[in-house]
């Protein structure tokens, strides 16, 4: 998708930490604020954010110890601390109300801060993500994430790595869209190869429990929400998204054909659902 607006890299101090977030479109516009998942960074919504800036003000945060942002204490990589930092970044930007579009892990903690901090929320996107997580997926995930190597000797291997892990997410892109997917995920190091952008711990240490029961909640969400699922996915299943539905309010549900977790937003069928949802 063509980007029509300026980028601009911004950084802010909340909750302890620099965090970082890439922001595009026209300040003043309803803003959204797009949160990635456990291995990701902002850059993973770059297809989508271009699109949405044609008509809101859009951010895409970096999650403590990953991208851009800073690290923190290894024991802290929980939703409980997201949610704070969120809060305190929404704080730091001077922002009053916004939409919050999260991806798996992004959509656990919009799903935790939404209920906590209602009044700043005008809607909600959860990604394939849900109060009860598929087994095998969620075995499938915690295993790439334990076991990733810490290094690649160059760009075709980071590529590689990508295609063979991350193929529910990105086998349906062209090569070039999964190299530009990829490249933010790691950086060149002083010794000439390449490693990643995100504090070992996450992948190391156990993330503490939410404090809040999930399904109470995603039952305490009172604004909008838009669920998405991919099809062939195997963290949130199809009987879930549907019980999802029910527990909600105001709720929607769509699904992305042929896609995996988690859909990359640029899907026509995504597309669609989020102009539709985000414009009502």
């Amino acid at each position: 998708m063509p980007n029509p607006l300026p980028v601009r890299d911004i950084f802010v101090e909340a909750n302890g930490l620099r965090h970082h977030l890439v922001a595009r479109g026209t300040p003043g516009s309803p803003v959204v604020m797009m949160i990635h998942g456990l291995a990701g960074q902002a850059h993973a919504f770059d297809g989508i954010a271009n699109h949405l800036a044609a008509s809101f003000h859009v951010y895409c945060l970096d999650v403590r110890g990953r991208g851009e942002s800073a690290w923190g204490p290894a024991n802290g990589y929980g939703i409980d601390t997201y949610v704070a930092d969120l809060e305190a970044v929404r704080e730091a930007l001077g922002l009053h109300r916004f939409s919050l579009v999260g991806t798996s892990m992004g959509g656990l903690i919009s799903m935790n801060y939404a209920p906590r901090f209602g009044e700043h929320v005008e809607k909600v996107v959860l990604n394939d993500a849900g109060p009860e997580v598929d087994p095998e997926g969620l075995k499938r995930i915690l295993t790439y994430v334990s076991t990733a190597p810490e290094m690649f000797a160059d760009m075709k291997a980071v590529i590689r790595y990508y295609k063979e892990h991350y193929a529910p997410m990105v086998e349906h892109l062209a090569d070039d869209q999964i190299a530009e997917f990829a490249r933010f995920n790691v950086r060149k190091s002083d010794s000439g190869v390449y490693v990643w952008k995100m504090d070992p711990a996450v992948r190391a240490a156990a993330a503490p429990a939410a404090s809040m029961d999930q399904w109470e909640a995603l039952k305490a969400i009172t604004c909008p929400v838009l669920i998405l699922r991919g099809s062939l996915s195997d963290v949130l299943s199809a009987p879930i998204a549907q019980r999802m539905l029910e527990a909600l309010p105001n709720g929607r549900l769509v699904e992305v054909p042929g896609v995996g977790h988690a859909p990359v937003l640029t899907e026509p069928a995504a597309v669609k659902a989020l102009n539709e949802f985000l414009a009502s």
